[in-house]
């Protein structure tokens, strides 16, 4: 057999024997008639319960001084998938893989009786299986343990694949996860940083006093973003649903109810387009502080990216596809005017005249309507020219009121919100606001909503009158945010698409002959 797969050079990848090809299904045939052959010798290959007690990378620390060809008397138990088997007869090497990494296993016949040998010549790349041996080190130096019992724990039936490269096998890695992680390491330790990472940020978000809370993922009335949703059926109400598209308006009612600090990591559905940053699916955290505004959402923000990255990353100077991206000191904040003036080569505003706003659109080749204002069309040339060329974390500020339903207009012009989008590499990160909790304006901002879904945008939000009933009752001065759960575990582990960050991104369904 030849290796397939190994975390590190060992003395069994280094010569590995070649075996003669086979056709993936004379593979699994073999494999079910070893299957056999181990029940009918009164063999379970599928045991319920098998102990541990040591591991590959604690071994490697414990053992660190012990010199080529010293043995101990020393016993350990290990259990992990045999990733490469290198057999001479009377004596095998096999690399083991557990949890911490991998270890050699040094098989001698002298070790085992006749049928225990036996089983030990049944084992196949991609079993999982537990010994227990003395530890030692060989005359090349390589840490192993020498097996004296062998159990079976799962007898694999499918040959682990050979390992995945190019895109031509990208849709097959998404596909079949769990053969992408056992082949390739560095997918299952993006999915490690990935949950160290959320358990990094709600020790952030505990430490600053917010409470986390579940709100309804079945919700009647369409809100919190504007988004085309998933509808579902509830039969026993026998009422249409949606799959929630954020958690912004229950959240709030909380802060209303009296719970100043509240946040959620949950899972958000939206029926829209796949790409490499958006999927239907996808996580993220909501948080709503009362007494706050945009600028306490901007310390937040940066309090959670950088209690993550020191989680997970060596330097808060970050590579990103070939970007050096700096997440230290405090990030920059820009109207968003001033953004779009420094590509246009203008200074440009909400004052500037519609007409010259609509040349320098069409200047720039981009679709616009004639319908839209001046904050319209500012966003526009934001959205097509502006937030690309952004590298460094940058707080994007002073949004339109005609782009932000929810947020609450700028005092100095209520032509503005208060509102900003953090941009980092010329993606959308977070999304915040100083809060809109006056409820006649937003009574208004709702039925703006309403008339614009009845003219035909299916990402128009819904009139919620419970939320309206919510906000007279008196919502204090509050400042929320939402945080891309999925995209800053693309930042922070470096990977290019949403894909590679979710154990099981959203294909189509699969045809099986």
């Amino acid at each position: 057999m030849t290796e397939t797969n190994s975390t590190k050079k060992t003395e069994a990848a280094q010569t590995p024997a070649k075996a003669p090809a086979k056709a993936p299904q004379d593979e699994r045939t073999m494999r079910r008639e070893r299957r056999q052959q181990m029940i009918d010798a009164g063999i379970n290959p599928y045991p319920s319960l098998f102990q541990p007690n040591a591991f590959s990378a604690e071994l490697e620390e414990k053992y660190a001084e012990l010199g080529s060809g010293e043995n101990t008397d020393d016993e350990v138990t290990l259990a992990g998938r045999v990733m490469a088997i290198r057999n001479q007869g009377k004596i095998a090497f096999v690399i083991l893989k557990d949890k911490e990494g991998s270890i050699q296993l040094f098989f001698r016949i002298n070790n085992f009786d006749e049928n225990a040998w036996e089983l030990f010549k049944t084992v196949s790349l991609g079993d999982i299986i537990g010994v227990t041996g003395k530890v030692m080190r060989s005359r090349t130096g390589q840490l192993s343990v020498a097996p004296e019992k062998l159990t079976m724990l799962a007898k694999a039936l499918r040959p682990l694949p050979e390992k995945f490269h190019g895109l031509a096998d990208k849709e097959t890695r998404y596909r079949q996860r769990y053969a992408d992680m056992i082949s390739n390491e560095e997918v299952l330790e993006v999915f490690k940083r990935r949950s160290r990472m959320i358990a990094a940020i709600r020790k952030y978000m505990d430490n600053e006093g917010y409470f986390e809370v579940e709100t309804p993922i079945l919700q009647y009335t369409l809100g919190g973003a504007n988004a085309r949703p998933f509808v579902t059926h509830h039969n026993a109400l026998d009422n249409d649903f949606y799959l929630r598209i954020a958690t912004e308006l229950h959240l709030k009612r909380l802060v209303v109810g009296g719970m100043d600090r509240v946040y959620e990591i949950g899972r958000m559905f939206r029926n829209e387009g796949m790409d490499q940053t958006h999927n239907p699916e996808f996580t993220t955290i909501e948080a709503y502080c009362a007494y706050s505004d945009i600028d306490g959402m901007k310390e937040l923000a940066q309090g959670i990216f950088q209690a993550a990255c020191a989680e997970i990353c060596d330097s808060d100077i970050i590579d990103y596809q070939g970007q050096k991206i700096n997440l230290s000191g405090t990030w920059r904040s820009a109207p968003m005017t001033e953004l779009v003036s420094e590509i246009v080569g203008e200074v440009v505003d909400l004052d500037t005249p519609k007409e010259h706003l609509q040349e320098l659109c069409k200047k720039h080749h981009l679709e616009i309507e004639d319908s839209w204002g001046a904050g319209k069309l500012i966003f526009a040339l934001y959205d097509e020219l502006v937030e690309s060329t952004i590298v460094d974390p940058t707080f994007v500020c002073d949004y339109p009121v005609e782009v932000s339903p929810l947020a609450k207009r700028k005092p100095s012009d209520p032509r503005l919100t208060d509102r900003f989008e953090l941009i980092i590499a010329g993606h959308e990160y977070a999304n915040a606001f100083t809060e809109l909790n006056d409820p006649v304006d937003q009574e208004s901002r709702f039925a703006a909503q309403v008339e614009a879904k009845a003219a035909g945008d299916d990402e128009a939000m819904e009139y919620d009158q419970d939320y309206i009933r919510a906000l007279e009752y008196g919502l204090p001065p509050t400042g929320g945010i939402g945080i891309g759960i999925d995209r800053m575990a693309m930042l922070l582990c470096d990977q290019p698409s949403i894909r590679d960050v979710l154990p099981f991104p959203h294909l189509r369904p699969e045809v099986f002959e």
